[in-house]
């Protein structure tokens, strides 16, 4: 349960955090290592990249984008699970430039336009919608112009059309706010905050997707 959000399970605890990973690879069949390598090879980051790693968890997507920085670049972790931060410093305790941080990244970041990146994986659509859109907000202050918004995450879909599989894991594992999710627009979402030039990847049959907002206006 969230203390801030109790329908939620976005700030993970106890046996949850400690097999976080080995979860979410069990929920997609054995496809999570493998789809978040591709997805972040898909950012196209450069060497000297500043990244915001939202909801950062056990450091293991940091941990992958991490061999595409130099020792110049910089990456910035977020969340609120004393669990997985100590996961993440664990795991990222041999990167000089990669840190992380103890802060909630639905409230007012202390960021403003340093970000080449900024990347949220499998935590949005864990939030009620006013705080999705605080969320939002919070990543197109902290990017420069220009800068790209990285969501992997739910695709938008009928839950009642998918297939039993997916509805099972979907039943079990997820919150009343994820249901809300995949019935909305991300695109539309982020285009009220001034992100533009939307691209999208496609995973797990289309079920999951790597989406691309860039900071336009």
């Amino acid at each position: 349960m969230c203390a801030y959000y109790p329908e939620s399970k976005v700030e993970l605890r106890t046996f949850t955090a400690k097999h976080y990973d080995a979860l979410l690879d069990m929920a997609t069949l054995g496809r999570y290592s493998a789809m978040i390598r591709q997805a972040v090879r898909l950012m196209g980051i450069k060497p000297d990249d500043r990244i915001l790693d939202l909801g950062a968890g056990t450091g293991k997507n940091a941990c992958l984008m991490q061999r595409y920085l130099s020792s110049q670049a910089e990456l910035v972790g977020l969340d609120i699970s004393s669990q997985m931060i100590a996961q993440f410093e664990r795991n990222c305790a041999e990167f000089p430039n990669i840190r992380i941080i103890d802060a909630r990244i639905d409230q007012e970041l202390p960021y403003d336009s340093y970000f080449d990146k900024v990347f949220i994986s499998f935590v949005l659509h864990g939030f009620p919608q006013e705080a999705r859109d605080r969320i939002i907000g919070n990543a197109f202050k902290a990017l420069r112009e220009g800068g790209e918004f990285f969501i992997m995450d739910y695709n938008q879909f009928s839950f009642d059309e998918s297939p039993f599989f997916v509805r099972t894991v979907f039943k079990f594992m997820e919150c009343p706010y994820a249901f809300d999710f995949i019935e909305r627009d991300l695109g539309e979402m982020l285009a009220r905050h001034g992100f533009g030039d939307f691209t999208e990847h496609l995973f797990f049959s289309g079920y999951l997707r790597l989406f691309k907002g860039v900071k336009i206006g």
